[in-house]
């Protein structure tokens, strides 16, 4: 396919549903001549929209993984008004040895838009966005705050600055049904998935479903209710979706992160206590928390003060903390006419 290395071994073109595979070329101490596979699902019927579903861009995340698993499992042609995608565990190592980044170090959401030339990490990203997003219509990327980081379950969307493409991306973001929805940004650098997706003019829904090195049914019931509704919502599988007034439930909260002051970093490495809870309204200086030495018990440990006025997002869930580690995110609340 192209330029790239990879080798898929269905045809993604064809109607019906095949499982499969990527073959990832690789070399190791063990195998000079190997191939890492990634397992690959599409069902497809007629004509109508594409929607590639992804899972598992970090290992540690496994909300995504499942929810993707049981849609791949159990969606058959009849259910496709189109057709889907569906890589259930884009980062296979990472997921294998449960961990964020892939044993190489490389982090799969820091490697777009990629290369045929690079690493594996690299040619995967360039095998995504060139043979599979300019194929598919609607992007669904699954995320939480894996085992650092707990999150308040939304559903998530970047600014982006075409306004039909952007009221696209926040009826998506409705439609997952959560009580939270979130806009962000970027503060760890680029080469995102969805920042890639969005530049090719796609639809792109993400989510960041809680965390902490663990699921709750609940979560898992999110997951995928809210990614059925969603592809329902863009008529990519039969059935109506439905709203939160369909559910007999309040309007989501819209949360906006999209300043560097939304995200604390801590000062200094050390122990971090959490003072706030998940949901708390916190105002400008107030205290979130705070950062112990265990080195020196006879030190004060220092307090980190809220730089804004908002609603606690996100909070750090290992309590071990280097310097720089984002350990609390407080995000504003705002009105969907900001959106729009």
């Amino acid at each position: 396919m192209g330029d790239s290395p990879i080798l898929c071994a269905i045809d993604l073109e064809a109607p019906g549903k095949q499982f499969g595979r990527l073959q990832v070329p690789r070399s190791s101490n063990t195998s000079g001549w190997s191939n890492q596979f990634i397992p690959i699902v599409t069902v497809a019927r007629g004509a109508g929209p594409t929607a590639l579903v992804l899972g598992g861009v970090h290992g540690d995340e496994p909300e995504g993984q499942v929810a993707a698993l049981n849609l791949a499992r159990d969606l058959l042609p009849e259910h496709v008004n189109g057709r889907v995608i569906v890589i259930p565990c884009v980062s296979m190592d990472a997921s294998l040895a449960y961990t964020r980044l892939l044993p190489s170090g490389a982090n799969m959401n820091r490697s777009f838009p990629g290369s045929p030339g690079g690493s594996a990490d690299e040619q995967l990203a360039h095998f995504l966005a060139t043979e599979l997003f300019p194929r598919s219509d609607i992007v669904i990327d699954m995320h939480s705050g894996g085992r650092t980081g707990l999150c308040l379950p939304w559903s998530e969307m970047h600014w982006v600055d075409d306004a039909a493409q952007r009221r696209q991306m926040v009826d998506g973001m409705l439609h997952w049904n959560s009580d939270w929805c979130c806009v962000y940004i970027d503060i760890a650098g680029t080469g995102l998935l969805v920042g890639e997706a969005e530049r090719q003019g796609k639809i792109v829904v993400s989510t960041e479903l809680g965390g902490g090195g663990h699921v709750t049914a609940a979560i898992h019931r999110l997951a995928l209710s809210g990614l059925t509704n969603v592809l329902r919502r863009f008529g990519v599988i039969e059935g109506d979706a439905v709203t939160r007034a369909d559910l007999d439930l309040p309007e989501q909260v819209l949360l906006m992160a999209t300043e560097l002051d939304n995200y604390l970093l801590a000062p200094e490495s050390g122990l971090f206590e959490v003072t706030v809870d998940l949901g708390q309204r916190v105002s400008v200086d107030e205290p979130v928390g705070r950062i112990h030495f265990l080195e020196r018990p006879d030190r004060a440990p220092e307090v980190i003060l809220s730089k804004t006025d908002g609603i606690v997002s996100v909070i750090r869930a290992i309590a071990t903390t280097a310097q720089g580690d984002n350990i609390v995110v407080i995000a504003r609340e705002a009105d969907r006419a900001e959106l729009e």
